[in-house]
């Protein structure tokens, strides 16, 4: 089966992709994250299989990763099987200087944290338009969707200005992976990511929130195709 091609060529991401797939050895038990730059990561693992002989099993963050897995000929797992990974590789909407980071564009959030919480390293990679000094992006937010009046109501308690994610092709909202709806919310710059975080996870019918505060390292992929390395 072909591997599917990556609509958008990017040599940021690409770099950074490819760099993080680099760090991944044999007989590891590897976290497969959602989105554009961990596909690079995916097809390049993919390609390690076929022409090096590495020899790992991936576990799967959505669909869509799971996808793009088994057509790179990545050998997949779950973490029922494997409730400790080697390590985790995922994007990521946006990081700050501390390794804050702010994930949940795909909607595949909840999957992709506890994917992340399972691994002994934890290694996000991106190009440079997603870092930033400070959280400013909307974060997305899972939610039941017999919760989602509670949870509108407790967030603008917070401050936040919730909108509900509808989806492109279908009328009314996106639906995720887990079958729940996802709130975008707008917060401003977020000032302490750690304190929202814990709001956040307080409330009744909250499935998980997009703030991400276990990074370990940071691939920033750059325009010259060089990445830079940081860890905390």
């Amino acid at each position: 089966m072909a591997v599917r091609n990556i609509s958008t060529d990017s040599p940021e991401k690409r770099a950074a992709g490819v760099a993080a797939s680099r760090i991944v050895e044999s007989r590891m038990v590897v976290g497969l994250g959602t989105g554009s730059t961990v596909a690079y990561t995916i097809k390049e693992l993919g390609r390690r299989i076929r022409e090096e002989g590495l020899e790992i099993l991936g576990v799967v963050t959505s669909y869509q990763s799971e996808m793009l897995a088994i057509e790179a000929g990545i050998p997949l797992t779950t973490l029922a099987q494997h409730p400790e990974l080697d390590i985790a590789i995922d994007g990521v909407d946006q990081i700050d200087s501390r390794l804050y980071a702010i994930k949940g564009g795909g909607a595949a959030h909840t999957r992709e944290k506890i994917v992340s919480s399972s691994s002994k390293r934890f290694v996000v990679v991106a190009d440079e338009s997603k870092t930033s000094k400070q959280l400013d992006k909307t974060v997305p937010i899972e939610v039941l969707p017999f919760a989602k009046t509670l949870v509108v109501k407790k967030i603008k308690e917070l401050g936040g200005k919730p909108e509900l994610r509808s989806a492109l092709r279908k009328d009314g909202p996106v639906i995720t992976d887990n079958g729940n709806f996802i709130l975008d919310v707008d917060f401003g710059v977020i000032n302490d990511p750690e304190n929202l975080a814990l709001q956040l996870s307080s409330i009744p019918g909250v499935v998980e929130h997009g703030i991400f505060s276990n990074v370990d390292e940071l691939y920033i992929g750059k325009k010259d195709e060089s990445v830079e390395i940081i860890r905390r």
